[in-house]
């Protein structure tokens, strides 16, 4: 239940006063001109000739300030602000006293009619004759203030600077931060550029189901619900994948969906639990054609939101012109890492090497050949580096379970024809070190996906919440024949980020995912200044540690909680995991599939059974595993 502060009493009391006088304080209708851009513009290009403008404006106080018989006041409407000159002789004393007192106040919605003008310091103002309230603000917005420093630079200070705080309060976010606002409006440009261009391009748009009966189309952990009528279980969405191809069976050449997926993992400052994709699949062509329509894509979006395809990104001049650079992932690991992973042609032959080199923190000797190449090599030291468009091609084929192999052409080499065995036609692509995207040669052989879905359970055992079931359907749809077809997947989040300069996902959200408020004002402090600290750390825990262990940071009221899926990674670990515990001075436990270790100078095991009475402030939302 509300219960006003002082502030707002005050405005309590005004909106009575205001009510006791006759005036509505939210009346249903209103009037507009212009907006407040259309009606500056007018006035200026009518200025010369001394054309008079008369407006109707509509928008929020943001300033006022009364000098007796003489206020001003900014309004402000999503195209803009201005200012408006207010005198009693204009108005009549009774609507300017209500000025002058304050009873129509910062943060109103207001309308005002009037003539624009210049007033004698030169501001484009509207000289006001009539003021009507169009809804009475009872909570002021948080005060951000400026300050013009001696170099000429302009900082932000004030009450509403905390991230967190932001986050959850994204209506008066929006309503005090413009440069906010200009993120999501850059957002909605970007997506309907990308529908421009795929239109354009002769694909079809299509809507395919959020609630699935199977989940599949990536390595993901779904979010399980339950349809009580039909008592059968349903899963979120993580990929739209094999219903868009299941289209290409029914006789359409090129399909796409721009929509929301949902994965049940971690948070990070790229990754969300929900989040939206762009996928789409063409017939006829193979993954060099949609590399190409991919390099031509992005650079027609950002020439549409920005106005250039060369961008900027926290500090870095990006070139989104095609074309870009295009290198196998073997090439890029020897260029980068200077050696051949086909030597190594197995897991246990590939994780001895990379001991020898000391490269092997945080990889596990478990993991399958090709994880270890596209997870860690590829992940952890040559992705970050790749701040220029990359295109990085022709993946291991265990983590490839869609796409068609490279090839069936015979060579005399034994190496080179191992290669061609263990590739397929697939690629990502990196832009400031960020993964952007992932696209196939989409394979089309029945039999050959059929093998693909039994291997993948086989390899992936041990993770069969992130491996899909077989899907039967699926795979009877391509019994009756589906063309050969690319396909592409890129996150519109991040695609987002990029053209707006932002670091975290969350600020090109609107609404992200956070953890419940139930805290107090005093863990929520707690919680701001971990998420600081964590800012700094994420990326290199994400990296060093590898994205195979799903890092999940649980927030407590005295400490965090990581959870690794591998125990045997651990060891490797501890040098990062003593870092971050140092960040926040709290407690740090570490919670694997069998065990919880308290962080200090050693991994500390500590007995279940008398965990939760040592520990009762931790909230941790155990797997079933646990």
């Amino acid at each position: 239940m509300w219960q006003p502060n002082k502030l707002e009493q005050e405005r309590l009391d005004k909106a009575e006063r205001l009510a006791e006088a006759g005036v509505a304080l939210y009346p249903a209708r209103a009037q507009r001109s212009h907006r407040i851009a259309e009606a500056v513009a007018a006035f200026l290009a009518g200025e010369a000739s001394q054309q008079a403008v008369e407006v109707t404006l509509l928008g929020r106080i943001r300033r006022l300030n009364s000098k007796g018989k003489l206020s001003f006041a900014h309004i402000e409407d999503e195209s803009g602000r201005v200012q408006l000159f207010l005198r009693v002789n204009s108005l009549g004393a009774e609507v300017y006293e209500r000025v002058r007192r304050k009873l129509i106040d910062v943060d109103d919605f207001v309308e005002a009619r009037g003539e624009m003008m210049r007033t004698r310091t030169g501001e484009v103002s509207v000289h006001v004759r009539q003021l009507r309230l169009l809804a009475k603000s009872l909570s002021p917005l948080p005060v951000i203030k400026e300050q013009r420093l001696d170099d000429g630079s302009l900082v932000e200070y004030g009450e509403f600077k905390d991230t967190e705080m932001r986050y959850r309060q994204r209506y008066a976010d929006l309503a005090v931060n413009k440069p906010v606002r200009d993120v999501f409006v850059k957002r909605a440009r970007a997506i309907t550029a990308l529908r421009n261009f795929l239109d354009a391009e002769g694909m079809l748009e299509v809507e395919t189901p959020i609630l699935q009966p199977l989940y599949g189309g990536a390595a993901a952990r779904p979010f399980t619900t339950h349809h009580n009528q039909l008592h059968q279980d349903l899963y979120l969405r993580i990929s739209f994948e094999l219903y868009l191809k299941r289209l290409l069976v029914g006789g359409y050449d090129a399909v796409y969906e721009i929509g929301r997926d949902f994965r049940n993992e971690g948070v990070s400052y790229k990754h969300n639990t929900e989040f939206t994709m762009l996928e789409f699949y063409k017939a006829y062509i193979d993954y060099k054609g949609v590399m190409d329509i991919t390099e031509r894509m992005y650079a027609y979006v950002a020439e549409q939101v920005v106005g250039s395809a060369q961008i900027a990104y926290q500090g870095n001049a990006i070139d989104l012109s095609p074309p870009w650079q295009r290198l196998s992932i073997r090439e890029a690991v020897l260029a980068q890492l200077d050696f051949d992973y086909m030597d190594y042609p197995d897991s246990e032959s590939l994780f001895a090497y990379l001991q020898s080199r000391g490269m092997a923190e945080g990889l596990d000797a478990q993991d399958t050949w090709g994880r270890m190449i596209v997870e860690h090599l590829l992940g952890s030291f040559i992705e970050p580096q790749l701040v220029q468009p990359t295109i990085i091609k022709d993946y291991p084929r265990d983590m490839s379970p869609f796409a068609k192999r490279l090839g069936s052409a015979g060579t005399n080499d034994e190496k080179e024809q191992r290669y061609i065995d263990s590739h397929t036609e697939r690629f990502e692509f990196f832009i400031a070190g960020m993964e952007m995207g992932n696209a196939f040669t989409e394979l089309n052989d029945p039999r050959d996906q059929q093998a693909r879905f039994v291997e993948m359970k086989r390899l992936y055992a041990d993770e069969a919440d992130e491996t899909a079931p077989l899907d039967e359907d699926y795979l009877k749809a391509m019994r009756y024949g589906m063309p050969p077809n690319g396909g592409f997947g890129g996150g519109v989040d991040r695609l987002v980020m990029l053209l707006t300069d932002q670091v975290s996902i969350r600020d090109v959200l609107l609404y992200p995912h956070l953890r419940a408020p139930a805290l107090t004002e005093g863990d929520l402090r707690g919680q701001f200044m971990l998420d600081a600290a964590m800012r700094e750390l994420e990326y290199q825990l994400d990296v060093s540690l590898g994205k195979k262990h799903k890092l999940g940071l649980l927030l407590p009221k005295h400490g965090v909680g990581v959870e690794f899926r591998m125990e045997n990674a651990l060891p490797g670990a501890l040098p990062q995991l003593q870092r971050l515990r140092r960040a926040f001075a709290g407690e740090l436990v570490v919670m694997t599939e069998a065990s919880f270790y308290r962080v200090g100078d050693e991994l500390q095991e500590l007995d279940l059974a008398k965990f939760w009475a040592e520990l009762p402030w931790l909230a941790l939302q155990k797997s079933a595993k646990a």
